[in-house]
């Protein structure tokens, strides 16, 4: 397939999980990649972070699909170094045509550093999403060929469910905000045909969820996770189903849509 061909992709939290199913994907339907991850671990985040490793077999993934890879160590929280990133791929590659803003974390437990958790999810999550498309949206202007941006949202930004953890409190609540800002991009870069979506996922298998502190808490019957449930008898999306949805979202397939929340939730939202 080449429905991509030509063009170049940033994909944030390309290391592993649905970033790295972004950036295979897209690659598979011929788009060079631009991969940045922190590729570390997070103190108030209850499961492990992405590794150096898992960077080098997303660069090997993008290869084996026979296309050019661009991948960096950042963070997305630093502005100046993820606009450092963006320079870096349109140099290498000559264009930027479409950005997925996926990088993003959660603490599920509790936490006796509530304050300092809340603010480094919704830096990573609100505050990373808002460095990176800030940062590509010059190079997409000047191109002058359009494109497309995907925020990676949840189900969480549509429906939050009741808990006092700081951690989900925070993801949430940034989640939500990604929806605010599509709307404030879709309408501002319309006129140069970049469009922007915002999608929500419900619970994808990823180490996000596949983790220790996660299943202990499901084995245990965690009300929050009990409560976490498709309507589909569907328990956990695939990142490459989430993948060949946002493949076809930033495709020329879809030039007319923007300013749109997509749920790829199973039937998550149908149920109250």
């Amino acid at each position: 397939m080449d429905a991509m061909a030509g063009k170049v992709a940033l994909v944030t939290g390309a290391a592993r999980g649905m970033g790295r199913a972004h950036a295979v994907t897209l690659a598979s339907r011929g788009a060079d990649v631009v991969a940045l991850d922190v590729c570390a671990e997070f103190d108030t985040t209850d499961y492990p972070g992405a590794t150096t490793d898992d960077l080098a077999e997303t660069v090997r993934l993008v290869q084996a699909q026979g296309r050019r890879i661009l991948a960096v160590q950042a963070d997305v929280r630093d502005p100046e170094a993820v606009a450092a990133v963006v320079a870096d791929g349109v140099e290498r590659f000559g264009r930027l045509d479409v950005v997925v803003a996926n990088a993003g974390i959660i603490r599920v437990s509790d936490t006796d550093r509530r304050a300092q958790t809340f603010r480094d999810v919704v830096e990573v999550n609100l505050i990373g999403a808002w460095n990176t498309v800030d940062a590509a949206i010059p190079a997409m202007v000047a191109g002058g060929r359009g494109g497309s941006v995907v925020l990676v949202s949840s189900t969480q930004g549509i429906r939050a469910a009741g808990t006092d953890r700081a951690g989900i409190q925070g993801y949430a609540a940034s989640k939500r905000a990604l929806v605010a800002l599509m709307q404030v991009w879709a309408d501002q870069l319309a006129e140069h045909s970049i469009r922007v979506n915002v999608i929500h996922p419900s619970g994808v298998a990823t180490d996000m969820i596949l983790n220790e502190t996660t299943m202990a808490l499901s084995a245990a019957g965690d009300p929050w996770l009990v409560s976490q449930r498709n309507a589909l008898p569907i328990a956990l999306l695939q990142p490459e189903q989430i993948a060949a949805a946002v493949a076809w979202l930033t495709s020329d397939e879809a030039s007319f849509v923007t300013g749109t929340s997509w749920p790829l939730d199973a039937g998550f939202t149908l149920r109250s």
